[in-house]
């Protein structure tokens, strides 16, 4: 069923808003008479649901492994009858197009909530629950030079983009999400279930023939290589379309080649078992690095 992507700045009140659709999506599931509602279940994932502290953002190799939890978590509950809510900071772009892409090769959809609480106020509020005393247990706030240093990181949802897209923002003004807007988006009123048509990329495939590894490592190696050749003759641009064979890739900003081999990676042990059609290695690249650089 459905995927709930909540986004927003550190202490903005995620987990508050996750709650209110929790209470929502349950009283809704359970006062319906359509069976299909029924049979539903709302699962909240967060860092606490997790066993993550905060302390996991204080180093890259922490907050990457935290990440994997995360989405090893989202992707073992998502299926046809659990409306998933993952409630988490979910700032970086390409993290939230994994998950989009995890829900849409389950032909369900996806939201994504962003929790528009301004930076002041997330700032006092983090404040706060420094000082608050914690008996011993973990806090829930994050430490000042963490907490400045996920703000600047922070990447704002585009509801421009399909990873993003419905997109659903919260002010901080709002007393509740906009809950039958999301309801109507992800479930609806009808018998069916709301299904997603997945695109190559996203479905699963079973292996294919033994130079498929081989095809997958060359063609994504050229790829990155093609990419590095264009920002070398156009090193006075920040930014452009760069054409590949057929296809084109828009980049925002240059890139660079430990950027471009930490995704050609992920790509690669994504791919690796649940092989894409070979004539679609290319251009699912490609589009992969869209979603991960635009």
């Amino acid at each position: 069923m459905p995927l709930i992507i909540i986004s927003g700045y550190p202490s903005s009140g995620k987990t508050y808003r996750s709650e209110q659709l929790v209470e929502f999506f349950s009283s809704k599931i359970a006062e319906s008479q359509n069976p299909r509602h029924k049979s539903l279940a709302v699962v909240h994932i967060n860092d606490q649901t997790l066993g993550l502290s905060r302390d996991v953002y204080q180093e890259a190799k922490t907050e990457k492994d935290a990440r994997a939890v995360e989405y090893s978590a989202v992707k073992r509950t998502l299926d046809r009858d659990t409306i998933v809510i993952a409630d988490g900071l979910n700032y970086i772009k390409g993290f939230r197009y994994q998950l989009y892409c995890e829900a849409k090769a389950l032909q369900t959809p996806s939201c994504v909530v962003h929790v528009g609480t301004p930076i002041e106020k997330c700032k006092e509020t983090n404040t706060s629950l420094r000082e608050a005393p914690s008996d011993g247990l973990p806090t829930n706030s994050y430490p000042p030079d963490v907490f400045s240093n996920l703000i600047y990181r922070y990447e704002e949802p585009n509801g421009m983009t399909r990873w993003d897209s419905p997109l659903f923002t919260i002010a901080y003004s709002d007393p509740h999400p906009p809950y039958d807007a999301i309801w109507d988006a992800l479930i609806g009123s009808s018998s069916t279930p709301r299904s997603v048509k997945p695109n190559q990329a996203t479905v699963l495939k079973p292996p294919s023939a033994s130079d498929y590894l081989y095809l997958l490592d060359k063609a994504t190696q050229e790829i990155v290589t093609a990419i590095l050749e264009w920002q070398k003759d156009h090193m006075e641009e920040s930014g452009g379309d760069v054409r590949i064979g057929n296809e084109v890739l828009e980049l925002a900003a240059p890139a660079t080649l430990p950027q471009l081999q930490r995704i050609r990676r992920q790509f690669i042990s994504m791919n690796r078992q649940n092989a894409l059609p070979k004539e679609r290695i290319r251009s699912g690249f490609i589009e992969y690095l869209a979603g991960n650089l635009s």
